[in-house]
């Protein structure tokens, strides 16, 4: 799931445009280049012990070319997001090719 902020409300609210991906390169693709997105992500993986794990977390995208605006309205909306979604963890990234580290981060094998 994709959400924005709606800057008039100031209101959290889900795209609408596509709530399931199959994979990382979707939500990769659907990333805007100059506005912040959080993204919830159930990520199925298999961690370095060999155990299957889904870890629950959210994606906190800030690329650097937003405007000082957007980055002040969603970073003060992290621990909202956070504490609302009850994720484990909350990983942030600049830009769609963060995401190949993804995996890396969460510890899978």
């Amino acid at each position: 799931m994709v959400d924005l902020i709606d800057k008039n409300t100031l209101e959290i609210k889900q795209d609408e445009d596509k709530t399931v991906y199959k994979d990382l390169q979707e939500i990769a693709d659907d990333l805007p280049d100059h506005s912040p997105r959080f993204v919830l992500l159930s990520y199925p993986m298999t961690n370095s012990s060999g155990r299957m794990s889904v870890p629950y977390v959210l994606l906190y995208y800030l690329p650097v070319t937003c405007n000082a605006t957007l980055r002040m309205l969603y970073s003060s909306s992290v621990e909202l997001m956070r504490n609302t979604a009850e994720v484990g963890k909350v990983i942030e990234i600049e830009s769609a090719e963060d995401l190949e580290e993804l995996p890396k981060k969460l510890g899978a094998a």
